[in-house]
Formats: structure tokens, C-alpha cells, sequence
């Protein structure tokens, strides 16, 4: 019985996805609940942050927490896609 193994997303392809669209990094990379669960603290810590910041704070101040767990989400897909990449390359498969 041969298993025959889709291969791994290009890295640079789901590094585009993620910045444009959260959690899509992490669905192209075939971990849709990881996406889930990140886009839904990216909600939670953006809320958060938005009525906790003083008036006064920029908007990208108030939406601080979301951002920064959007930002770990995009690093989380690029260097999944990477390794995934490099081990379905190093396994010999080209196409």
C-alpha cells in the first residue's frame, strides 16, 4: 500500500495569505482549528485592549492586543509552511 502525500504549501504563498486574511496561513497549512483558536483571541485580546486603553490612545493602541496576536499568527503560519516544506522536499518528492 503506497501513501501518497499532497505536497506542502509554498511558505511564501501562505505568508501572503496570512497577512491578508488571519487565520488563512494556518487553514492552507491544514490546521483550520489552530486558525479558529487564533482568530478568536485575535478578538478577544483586540476587545480586550479597546475598552481598556485610556481616550487619549491611537487606535492601533487600543487594538494593541489583537494586533500583536495577529502578528504571532502570521510568524506561526510562515515557519509551519517552512518546515513543512523542507521535510515533504527532503523526503524526495518533487511533484
Amino acid at each position: 500500500m503506497s501513501t501518497v502525500s499532497r505536497p506542502a504549501p509554498n511558505p511564501h504563498l501562505v505568508l501572503v495569505s496570512a497577512i491578508v486574511l488571519p487565520a488563512s496561513g494556518q487553514v492552507l497549512n491544514r490546521q483550520p482549528v489552530r486558525g479558529l483558536v487564533f482568530v478568536f483571541f485575535i478578538l478577544l485580546l483586540g476587545g480586550f485592549t479597546l475598552q481598556t486603553a485610556a481616550p487619549d490612545v491611537s487606535l492601533v493602541g487600543k487594538l494593541s492586543g489583537g494586533l500583536f496576536v495577529y502578528a504571532m499568527a502570521i510568524y506561526d503560519a510562515y515557519k509551519t509552511a517552512r518546515i513543512r516544506h523542507a521535510v515533504w522536499a527532503a523526503s524526495g518528492r518533487t511533484g
